[in-house]
């Protein structure tokens, strides 16, 4: 496995820590279709929560949430319609959420957007 897919998975794993601590309950990790992949899905409640997550080492090069653009969010649209389909849960309400992880000296910084491309 490269060093960016690790670095990845250990994010995506922070994220769903992250997200459970918040009273999310994930339900899919790296849900795959021939359109891409949700890198986390959650329940918020009755809610489902599609979630992006993006990770930098420093802020060098901009702010992490900064690189998911409106082709992401088309993508991950796309990918999630079939998850509802294959759950029988297209009446369910659903979200888009991004949650940017800094990995700064001594702490990581989360910045939970919720709701992205509404």
């Amino acid at each position: 496995m490269d060093l960016r897919r690790i670095f990845g998975n250990k994010a995506e794993d922070l994220t769903a820590k992250y997200l459970q601590n918040k009273g999310l309950k994930i339900i899919a990790k790296q849900y795959r279709s021939r359109f891409g992949e949700i890198d986390l899905i959650a329940l918020d409640g009755s809610e489902v929560v599609f979630v992006e997550v993006k990770a930098r080492k420093t802020s060098d090069f901009g702010f992490p949430e900064e690189s998911v653009t409106a082709s992401k969010i088309e993508k991950i649209i796309a990918v999630g319609d079939k998850f509802l389909k294959e759950k029988n849960w297209l009446l369910k309400p659903w979200r888009i959420d991004v949650v940017a992880i800094t990995f700064g000296k001594t702490e990581l910084e989360f910045n939970h957007i919720e709701g992205v491309g509404e």
